[in-house]
C-alpha cells in the first residue's frame, strides 16, 4: 500500500460535484480524502483491479476475516503485492461509525499507474464505496440463463462488462437477473451471486468454475453444523426443474429464493427458506 494513501476513510468523491455524487455511490480513499480523478482514471480506462463487497451493520460484518483474506489473496494474484488489510479494517470501522443503518460496502483495489503496457511494480490503492443495504427479506428472483464463463473466475475482479451486459439483457426481457451456464449447460453462478440448490434431502452446490462466495461458505458451514447434508455436484440447466428449491446467496442480501428460470416456475418452500435464513443469521458477525 502507498504510505499515507492507505491509512483511513472519509469524505466523498471530491471533484465529481454534487450532481455526480447524487447519482452513484460515495467513493473514498483509505487515507480519508476523496478519490480524485487521477485515482480513478486507470480503473475507468483499463478496469484492472479486484474487490469484495460486504454488509456492515452495527459495526460488524459477517465473514469479515474471509473478505479481508480474499482482498489479500487477490492483490497478490493481480498485482504481486501485499495489501494492508489492517488499514482496510480500520477504514471499514470508520464507515460503520458514520452510517446510521446497514450499508453495503465495496472495497476496490486498483493501481493508478496501470496502463496498456502493464508496467511492473504497481502500487495498489484501495478505494471504498458505500450504498444503502438491500432489505433483509428481498423478493424472489426470476432468472434468465446465459452461457458465459468469467475470466479468472476464482478472483473477484472488476471485469464486470460481460456479467452486467447479461444482467441488463435479462432485465430488458422482463427477468430480474442472469444465471450463468458453462458451455456444457452446467450451472455456475449468477452475475453477482452464488447459487445453491435443494434436492429434498441435501444442499447442492454446483461444481463449476465460479467465484467461491463468502456468504456461500458461511451458509455451507452453518448448514453442516446444523445437521443439514451438503454436497458439491454438477447441476445442469435441465435438472433445475426437478429440484425442490434454488437459492441465490451474496453478502448484500444473504439468502434469496429463485422463483423461476427462463419463465419456468421453481418451488419456493417457505419453511426451507426460513431455515436457511435462520442458519445464516446465526453466523456471528465479526466486529470491525
Amino acid at each position: 500500500m502507498r504510505g499515507e494513501r492507505a491509512a483511513g476513510v472519509a469524505g466523498e468523491a471530491g471533484a465529481a460535484g454534487e450532481g455526480l455524487r447524487s447519482r452513484g455511490p460515495r467513493v473514498t480513499r483509505l487515507d480519508g480524502r476523496p478519490a480524485t480523478a487521477d485515482d480513478l482514471a486507470a480503473l475507468a480506462l483499463y478496469n484492472y483491479g479486484h474487490f469484495t463487497t460486504l454488509r456492515v451493520e452495527h459495526g460488524r460484518a459477517r465473514g469479515l476475516a474471509l473478505h479481508l483474506r480474499r482482498l489479500a489473496d487477490d492483490c497478490r494474484t493481480l498485482f504481486a503485492a501485499d495489501l494492508d488489510t489492517r488499514a482496510v479494517r480500520g477504514a471499514l470501522r470508520r464507515v460503520a461509525e458514520r452510517s446510521e443503518g446497514p450499508v453495503t460496502v465495496r472495497v476496490t483495489v486498483c493501481a493508478p499507474e496501470m496502463s496498456l503496457d502493464c508496467p511492473e511494480g504497481l502500487t495498489p490503492l484501495a478505494l471504498i464505496s458505500t450504498r444503502p443495504a438491500p432489505p433483509d427479506v428481498p423478493p424472489p428472483l426470476r432468472l434468465a440463463t446465459a452461457t458465459y464463463v468469467r475470466d479468472l473466475p476464482e478472483v473477484k475482479h472488476t471485469g464486470l462488462f460481460g456479467a452486467l451486459r447479461l444482467r441488463g439483457d435479462a432485465r430488458r426481457r422482463g427477468f430480474d437477473d442472469a444465471l450463468l451456464l458453462d458451455r456444457d449447460g452446467r450451472v455456475q453462478e449468477g452475475t453477482t451471486f452464488t447459487i445453491c440448490c435443494w434436492d429434498g434431502t441435501r444442499l447442492l452446490w454446483p461444481r463449476a468454475a465460479c467465484l467461491p462466495g463468502v456468504t456461500a461458505r458461511l451458509l455451507r458451514e452453518a448448514a453442516t453444523a446444523g445437521g443439514v447434508p451438503t454436497l458439491d455436484a454438477p447441476v445442469t440447466r435441465g435438472e433445475l426443474g426437478a429440484l425442490r428449491g434454488v437459492f441465490a446467496t451474496n453478502a448484500a442480501f444473504g439468502v434469496r429464493p429463485v422463483a423461476a428460470v427462463d419463465g419456468t416456475a421453481l418451488p419456493v418452500d417457505p419453511e426451507l427458506l426460513t431455515t436457511l435464513r435462520t442458519l445464516y443469521a446465526g453466523v456471528p458477525a465479526e466486529p470491525l
